[in-house]
């Protein structure tokens, strides 16, 4: 659970949140850390649109990334991740609402 958040941070979050494709995305960084091209061929969708959308959850904080060579490597936030195996389920845990993924 983010601790603390103000209701701005909480808004961005939810506003990064409010696309299919982005719920998709955080939804396959459940599994773990996957690079854009992996998440492109999953989702079979373009590689700069996958670059854009993941760009805006890591702007909202949801996601955190590192270069390898080339590659752009994405994973949940840690403070995501945690809210996310603490309850054994897909969901996210903002404080002020939780968002859950079926399985």
């Amino acid at each position: 659970m983010y601790p603390f958040l103000s209701t701005h941070e909480c808004a961005q979050m939810l506003k990064a949140m409010s696309d299919g494709t982005r719920l998709m995305m955080i939804k396959s960084l459940f599994e773990g850390e996957k690079c854009g091209t992996e998440i492109a061929n999953e989702l079979k969708l373009p590689q700069p649109q996958v670059a854009h959308h993941l760009g805006i959850l890591k702007n909202a904080s949801l996601l955190m990334s590192r270069r390898e060579g080339q590659r752009v490597y994405y994973k949940l936030h840690p403070v995501v991740r945690e809210s996310i195996l603490k309850r054994k389920e897909q969901a996210i845990n903002l404080g002020c609402c939780k968002i859950s993924f079926p399985g």
